[in-house]
Protein backbone atom coordinates (compact mmCIF):
# COMPACT_ATOMS: atom_id res chain seq x y z
CA UNK A 1 0.00 0.00 0.00
CA UNK A 2 1.54 3.10 -0.99
CA UNK A 3 1.90 6.07 1.73
CA UNK A 4 1.80 9.84 1.86
CA UNK A 5 5.36 11.22 0.68
CA UNK A 6 7.47 12.10 3.85
CA UNK A 7 9.31 15.30 4.74
CA UNK A 8 11.62 16.35 7.54
CA UNK A 9 12.80 19.96 8.53
CA UNK A 10 16.17 19.77 10.17
CA UNK A 11 18.06 22.30 12.03
CA UNK A 12 21.38 23.02 12.21
CA UNK A 13 23.19 25.98 13.49
CA UNK A 14 20.83 29.10 12.37
CA UNK A 15 18.45 31.51 14.19
CA UNK A 16 15.52 29.52 13.13
CA UNK A 17 14.22 31.97 10.71
CA UNK A 18 13.82 29.55 7.85
CA UNK A 19 11.76 27.37 9.60
CA UNK A 20 9.23 29.89 10.45
CA UNK A 21 8.55 29.72 6.67
CA UNK A 22 6.73 26.71 7.36
CA UNK A 23 5.03 27.94 9.90
CA UNK A 24 4.11 31.22 8.88
CA UNK A 25 1.82 29.13 5.55
CA UNK A 26 -0.50 29.14 8.48
CA UNK A 27 -3.83 27.35 6.93
CA UNK A 28 -1.21 26.08 4.17
CA UNK A 29 0.94 24.22 6.30
CA UNK A 30 -2.44 21.97 7.15
CA UNK A 31 -3.41 21.81 3.59
CA UNK A 32 0.65 20.95 3.08
CA UNK A 33 0.48 18.28 6.01
CA UNK A 34 -2.78 16.04 4.66
CA UNK A 35 -1.04 15.73 1.76
CA UNK A 36 2.22 14.45 3.71
CA UNK A 37 3.55 13.10 6.28
CA UNK A 38 5.77 15.62 7.93
CA UNK A 39 7.73 12.85 10.29
CA UNK A 40 10.44 15.48 11.75
CA UNK A 41 10.05 18.87 12.34
CA UNK A 42 10.99 19.67 16.25
CA UNK A 43 10.17 23.36 15.92
CA UNK A 44 6.52 22.18 15.12
CA UNK A 45 6.48 19.11 17.53
CA UNK A 46 7.75 15.59 15.15
CA UNK A 47 10.39 14.25 16.39
CA UNK A 48 11.82 11.66 14.22
CA UNK A 49 15.29 12.49 13.47
CA UNK A 50 16.33 8.96 11.79
CA UNK A 51 13.35 8.65 9.81
CA UNK A 52 13.48 7.57 5.90
CA UNK A 53 12.01 10.60 3.61
CA UNK A 54 11.07 11.46 0.59
CA UNK A 55 12.54 15.59 0.90
CA UNK A 56 14.69 17.14 4.23
CA UNK A 57 14.50 20.29 4.51
CA UNK A 58 18.10 21.60 5.98
CA UNK A 59 18.40 24.94 7.67
CA UNK A 60 21.81 25.91 9.16
CA UNK A 61 25.32 25.91 8.67
CA UNK A 62 27.70 22.71 9.69
CA UNK A 63 29.80 23.81 13.14
CA UNK A 64 30.91 21.16 14.77
CA UNK A 65 32.43 17.37 14.74
CA UNK A 66 28.60 16.21 15.42
CA UNK A 67 27.04 18.25 13.16
CA UNK A 68 29.13 16.45 10.08
CA UNK A 69 28.07 12.86 11.60
CA UNK A 70 24.41 14.14 11.23
CA UNK A 71 24.08 15.97 8.32
CA UNK A 72 25.72 12.65 6.69
CA UNK A 73 22.83 10.14 8.10
CA UNK A 74 20.29 12.72 7.30
CA UNK A 75 21.65 12.68 3.63
CA UNK A 76 21.59 8.67 3.71
CA UNK A 77 17.88 9.07 4.70
CA UNK A 78 16.66 11.23 2.26
CA UNK A 79 15.58 10.94 -1.13
CA UNK A 80 16.03 14.97 -1.91
CA UNK A 81 17.96 17.38 0.56
CA UNK A 82 17.10 20.63 0.49
CA UNK A 83 18.95 23.29 1.78
CA UNK A 84 17.16 26.34 3.01
CA UNK A 85 18.63 29.97 3.83
CA UNK A 86 21.60 31.28 4.24
CA UNK A 87 23.03 28.94 6.58
CA UNK A 88 22.47 26.32 5.28
CA UNK A 89 23.77 27.63 1.39
CA UNK A 90 26.47 30.06 2.27
CA UNK A 91 27.50 29.22 6.03
CA UNK A 92 25.50 32.85 7.19
CA UNK A 93 26.11 35.41 9.39
CA UNK A 94 28.32 32.89 11.72
CA UNK A 95 30.51 32.36 8.46
CA UNK A 96 32.24 35.82 9.23
CA UNK A 97 34.25 34.31 11.68
CA UNK A 98 35.92 32.43 8.77
CA UNK A 99 36.86 35.73 7.33
CA UNK A 100 39.01 36.33 10.73
CA UNK A 101 42.57 35.85 11.43
CA UNK A 102 41.97 35.27 15.20
CA UNK A 103 38.75 33.32 15.35
CA UNK A 104 40.79 30.39 17.47
CA UNK A 105 40.59 32.83 20.14
CA UNK A 106 37.16 33.88 20.27
CA UNK A 107 35.61 31.32 22.47
CA UNK A 108 38.42 32.17 25.17
CA UNK A 109 37.11 35.91 25.30
CA UNK A 110 33.28 34.40 25.02
CA UNK A 111 33.62 31.60 27.26
CA UNK A 112 34.56 30.78 30.89
CA UNK A 113 35.40 26.88 30.01
CA UNK A 114 36.53 27.42 26.12
CA UNK A 115 37.86 23.91 26.73
CA UNK A 116 34.21 22.64 26.45
CA UNK A 117 33.41 24.30 23.19
CA UNK A 118 33.18 21.93 20.51
CA UNK A 119 33.42 24.01 17.40
CA UNK A 120 34.91 23.54 14.00
CA UNK A 121 37.12 26.25 12.87
CA UNK A 122 35.02 27.26 10.39
CA UNK A 123 31.23 27.64 10.05
CA UNK A 124 30.55 25.61 6.70
CA UNK A 125 27.60 24.98 4.35
CA UNK A 126 25.46 21.79 3.65
CA UNK A 127 27.41 21.11 0.41
CA UNK A 128 30.79 21.16 1.81
CA UNK A 129 29.88 17.84 3.57
CA UNK A 130 27.05 16.14 1.42
CA UNK A 131 25.41 16.23 -2.24
CA UNK A 132 22.55 19.07 -1.83
CA UNK A 133 19.87 18.67 -4.50
CA UNK A 134 18.45 22.07 -4.27
CA UNK A 135 19.32 25.16 -2.81
CA UNK A 136 15.91 27.76 -1.29
CA UNK A 137 18.44 31.22 -0.60
CA UNK A 138 17.64 33.81 1.40
CA UNK A 139 17.67 35.19 5.31
CA UNK A 140 15.45 34.02 5.62
CA UNK A 141 13.25 31.86 3.01
CA UNK A 142 9.63 32.40 2.38
CA UNK A 143 6.83 30.41 2.18
CA UNK A 144 6.30 30.69 -1.41
CA UNK A 145 9.72 28.80 -2.07
CA UNK A 146 8.93 26.29 0.10
CA UNK A 147 5.43 25.37 -1.59
CA UNK A 148 7.11 25.72 -5.13
CA UNK A 149 10.01 23.14 -4.42
CA UNK A 150 7.85 20.49 -2.66
CA UNK A 151 5.55 20.09 -5.21
CA UNK A 152 8.08 20.00 -7.72
CA UNK A 153 10.41 17.51 -5.90
CA UNK A 154 7.44 15.10 -5.63
CA UNK A 155 6.89 15.25 -9.15
CA UNK A 156 10.52 14.20 -9.87
CA UNK A 157 10.87 18.07 -11.47
CA UNK A 158 13.87 20.55 -10.53
CA UNK A 159 12.47 22.97 -8.88
CA UNK A 160 12.79 26.66 -10.53
CA UNK A 161 15.99 28.33 -9.26
CA UNK A 162 14.98 32.58 -9.76
CA UNK A 163 18.34 34.19 -10.28
CA UNK A 164 17.09 37.50 -11.48
CA UNK A 165 18.44 40.56 -10.12
CA UNK A 166 16.83 42.22 -7.34
CA UNK A 167 17.05 45.27 -9.62
CA UNK A 168 14.23 43.93 -11.79
CA UNK A 169 11.84 43.59 -9.26
CA UNK A 170 12.85 46.83 -8.18
CA UNK A 171 11.56 48.31 -12.02
CA UNK A 172 8.86 46.38 -11.91
CA UNK A 173 6.77 47.88 -8.28
CA UNK A 174 7.95 51.28 -9.49
CA UNK A 175 10.85 51.94 -6.65
CA UNK A 176 13.25 54.43 -7.05
CA UNK A 177 16.58 53.35 -7.41
CA UNK A 178 18.66 54.02 -3.79
CA UNK A 179 21.77 53.41 -5.57
CA UNK A 180 21.26 56.00 -8.40
CA UNK A 181 19.60 58.74 -6.56
CA UNK A 182 20.72 58.50 -2.64
CA UNK A 183 23.85 56.93 -3.54
CA UNK A 184 23.39 54.12 -0.78
CA UNK A 185 25.52 51.10 -1.21
CA UNK A 186 22.72 48.44 -2.65
CA UNK A 187 23.25 45.26 -3.14
CA UNK A 188 20.66 44.68 -5.29
CA UNK A 189 22.50 44.61 -8.86
CA UNK A 190 24.40 41.66 -7.43
CA UNK A 191 21.13 40.49 -5.35
CA UNK A 192 18.76 37.58 -6.49
CA UNK A 193 15.05 38.98 -6.15
CA UNK A 194 13.10 36.81 -3.67
CA UNK A 195 11.99 39.29 -0.48
CA UNK A 196 9.89 41.75 -3.37
CA UNK A 197 12.31 44.54 -2.88
CA UNK A 198 11.48 45.09 0.38
CA UNK A 199 14.15 47.62 2.05
CA UNK A 200 14.66 49.94 -1.53
CA UNK A 201 10.08 50.17 -1.42
CA UNK A 202 11.17 51.69 2.33
CA UNK A 203 13.99 53.86 0.63
CA UNK A 204 16.73 51.61 2.16
CA UNK A 205 19.03 50.09 0.23
CA UNK A 206 19.04 46.13 -0.31
CA UNK A 207 21.69 43.95 1.85
CA UNK A 208 21.84 40.81 0.10
CA UNK A 209 19.67 38.42 1.72
CA UNK A 210 18.87 36.22 -1.19
CA UNK A 211 22.60 35.61 -2.30
CA UNK A 212 24.28 36.24 -5.52
CA UNK A 213 21.87 36.79 -8.64
CA UNK A 214 22.84 35.36 -12.42
CA UNK A 215 26.08 36.59 -13.65
CA UNK A 216 26.66 38.92 -10.90
CA UNK A 217 29.12 41.67 -11.46
CA UNK A 218 30.20 41.72 -8.08
CA UNK A 219 34.07 43.19 -8.95
CA UNK A 220 31.98 46.04 -10.55
CA UNK A 221 29.63 46.87 -7.75
CA UNK A 222 32.50 46.87 -5.63
CA UNK A 223 34.42 49.60 -7.40
CA UNK A 224 31.27 51.37 -7.53
CA UNK A 225 30.69 51.28 -3.72
CA UNK A 226 34.45 52.48 -3.67
CA UNK A 227 33.49 55.58 -5.81
CA UNK A 228 30.95 56.63 -3.10
CA UNK A 229 33.83 56.71 -0.73
CA UNK A 230 33.60 53.35 1.23
CA UNK A 231 37.07 51.80 2.20
CA UNK A 232 38.65 48.55 1.18
CA UNK A 233 37.05 47.11 4.50
CA UNK A 234 33.72 48.81 4.30
CA UNK A 235 33.58 47.07 0.84
CA UNK A 236 33.78 43.79 2.31
CA UNK A 237 31.47 43.90 4.85
CA UNK A 238 28.82 45.00 2.62
CA UNK A 239 29.55 42.19 0.27
CA UNK A 240 30.01 39.66 2.82
CA UNK A 241 27.39 40.59 5.45
CA UNK A 242 24.83 37.69 5.09
CA UNK A 243 26.63 35.40 2.58
CA UNK A 244 29.92 35.23 3.88
CA UNK A 245 31.68 32.37 1.74
CA UNK A 246 29.41 32.58 -1.36
CA UNK A 247 32.24 32.23 -4.02
CA UNK A 248 30.71 35.33 -6.30
CA UNK A 249 31.01 37.79 -3.40
CA UNK A 250 34.72 36.59 -2.80
CA UNK A 251 37.15 37.94 -4.95
CA UNK A 252 36.80 41.63 -5.85
CA UNK A 253 39.35 44.04 -7.18
CA UNK A 254 39.32 46.22 -4.32
CA UNK A 255 40.01 43.77 -2.01
CA UNK A 256 43.31 42.82 -3.40
CA UNK A 257 44.81 41.69 -0.33
CA UNK A 258 42.20 38.89 -0.31
CA UNK A 259 42.25 37.90 -3.88
CA UNK A 260 46.16 37.53 -3.80
CA UNK A 261 45.46 35.14 -0.42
Amino acid sequence: MSHKPRIAVHKFSSCDGCQLAFLNMGAGLLELSEQLDIVHFAEAGPLAEDYRVDIAFVEGSVVTAHDVERIQRIRANSDYLVTIGACATSGGIQALKNLAHDREHWPAQIYTHPEYIDSLPESQPISDHVKVDFELWGCPINSEQVVAAVGSLLQDVVPKDNTEKLCLECKRQRVVCTLVTQGEPCMGPVTRTGCGALCPSFGRDCYGCYGPAENSNAAGLARRFSGLGLMPDEVSRRMHFIHPVAPDFDCIPVLQERCDD
